[in-house]
């Protein structure tokens, strides 16, 4: 029996794990699960899933949690605030750890899982995006097993050779090819992007996820997220990793090799997929998911991206070539647009223009060997600033 730790269990990603992990109880223990602050949803879980430990970030929801579980028989310990979070995702009886927690919050308690050697499902980009030499750094140093859950990433885990971790042209890959569905709005005309609303952004046409994530796909910020991600998890550079926009969702990502071949991962659009791979690694075990039908699929198209449609996609690939705190800045002022777009304070195009003036008026700088404070500092200073950009809040 394996022990797991949910970072963001009431997430798309959380729910979607406990699905998986709730059809093999025999492999698997729920020691501990975390939210923000929704107590409801995470009071659900723990009556169905009875973890030993309960975290909300969001210390001022803890008493609702206690009040939802008070008749449990033998409810979990309560946890509450940030710090929290990172003491469960080292804790001795966990073996695994989720890292599911969406944006720069899942840094710290990600880093911990990595310190204490854990089993560690990454699907919290941001972490090594904001700072994946410390993160690469101590689960190597851990001897921490890191496995990639966006389908992406998990998908060009799947098609590399033994031995990539020596570098990639030594075991001859050429490139990453890494798959796109283009969001809601790839062919939508581009006068028409700056009324898109809110709901129209969260329309995604193949995945379920949550609002930030789906804005992040129609903006294809997320992509760019993903490409600085798979520089760091299989040791390459942007210009060795080629977006491909893949409408179907079909093809996850692809891996090319010096002697022409090109290998694949396909599967129904279905993140428990990622996740059983993942979690039962290098064995295989069900996921709940139907197999791919692809007859029913019919055909598969493939476009480049147009940066004039997407440009955060090319501030990230700039971000991701400068190196140093700019994939940091790049990442925090990029939450301050969604979020800013999501309450609707500007417009759908403005999240591009808010990133691009961020980085414009902050400079990227080195990050050194232990340079975690720096990158923290440069992440607060860049929301600052970027929250200084926005218009003032409508009265």
């Amino acid at each position: 029996m394996k022990g797991i730790c949910v970072l963001g269990a009431t997430g798309s990603i959380g729910i979607s794990t406990l699905d998986v992990v709730g059809r093999h109880p025999d492999r698997y223990r729920v020691v501990a699960l975390t939210a923000h602050r929704d107590a409801d949803r995470l009071a659900e879980q723990c009556r169905r899933h009875r973890p030993a430990l309960a975290v909300l970030a969001d210390a001022a929801a803890a008493p609702r949690l206690r009040a939802l579980l008070a008749d449990m028989d033998q409810p979990p310990e309560i946890l509450a605030g940030p710090a929290a979070l990172a003491q469960v995702a080292a804790l001795p009886e966990v073996d695994i750890v989720m890292a599911a927690i969406v944006g720069a919050a899942g840094l710290l308690p990600t880093l911990a899982a990595a310190r204490a050697g854990k089993r560690l499902l990454l699907a919290n980009k941001e972490a090594l995006v904001i700072a994946g030499e410390i993160l690469m750094s101590a689960a190597a140093a851990s001897g921490a097993l890191l496995l990639p859950i966006d389908s992406e990433h998990n998908a060009i885990f799947q098609c590399m050779p033994p031995g990539y971790e020596r570098g990639l042209e030594r075991v001859g890959v050429e490139r990453i090819l890494l798959t796109a569905s283009g969001g809601p709005f790839r062919d939508r005309p581009l006068a028409d992007l700056a009324q898109v609303t809110p709901d129209q952004a969260c329309a995604h046409p193949n995945w379920s996820m949550g609002r930030k994530i789906s804005v992040d796909s129609a903006t294809m910020m997320n992509k760019g997220l993903e490409l600085i991600e798979a520089c760091w998890l299989f040791g390459t550079r942007p210009e060795r990793i080629q977006i491909v926009i893949h409408p179907q969702s079909v093809i996850h990502s692809l891996v090319q090799y010096v002697d022409g071949s090109v290998l694949a991962q396909l599967g129904n659009p279905d993140m428990r997929t990622p996740i059983a791979h993942a979690l039962a690694w290098p064995e295989r075990l069900s996921s709940g998911v139907s197999p791919l039908d692809l007859f029913a699929v019919g055909r598969l198209d493939f476009s480049p991206p147009g940066y004039d449609r997407f440009p955060c996609l090319s501030l990230a690939i700039q971000a991701a070539a400068a190196g140093g705190t700019a994939p940091t800045i790049l990442n925090a002022a990029n939450e301050v647009a969604v979020a800013a777009f999501l309450g609707g304070r500007i417009g759908f195009t403005a999240i591009a223009d808010l990133v691009a003036e961020t980085l414009a008026r902050l400079p990227a700088g080195p990050v050194p060997p232990e340079g975690m404070d720096t990158l923290l500092a440069t992440d607060r200073e860049a929301r600052a600033l970027a929250e200084q950009l926005l218009p003032a809040p409508v009265p």
